[in-house]
């Protein structure tokens, strides 16, 4: 298996369980009543609670990749950037435009 998308499978589980306890808190805690929201309404309840999951789980796998891949880079290199000169504007310029007169 090529090394970036082991990368990302390990990434994606990492963020699967911080969504779930991400979930987990906001259940137990009961923030806006989710609790009572999902326990209480059968079905619906259950469509919920995975929606939640899954949608964290996306938002949580999502920065977790994007920090990995940040941290992949090498720190041994000096910057290359340009020559860090500073750029001072010119002077204000007048540029003339030409109008016409309506009718």
């Amino acid at each position: 298996m090529p090394q970036l998308v082991r990368l990302y499978i390990v990434n994606v589980a990492i963020g699967f369980a911080l969504a779930l306890v991400f979930t987990g808190l906001l259940i137990a805690v009961d923030v806006a009543h989710l609790r009572h929201l999902v326990l209480g309404s059968g079905g619906a309840g259950v469509i919920a609670l995975v929606m939640l999951v899954v949608f964290n789980t996306l938002l949580f796998a999502g920065v977790q990749f994007a920090i990995a891949v940040m941290r992949m880079a090498d720190r041994k290199a000096p910057p290359a950037g340009g020559r860090r000169e500073r750029v001072r504007p010119a002077g204000a310029v007048t540029v003339p435009v030409p109008a016409r007169a309506r009718r």
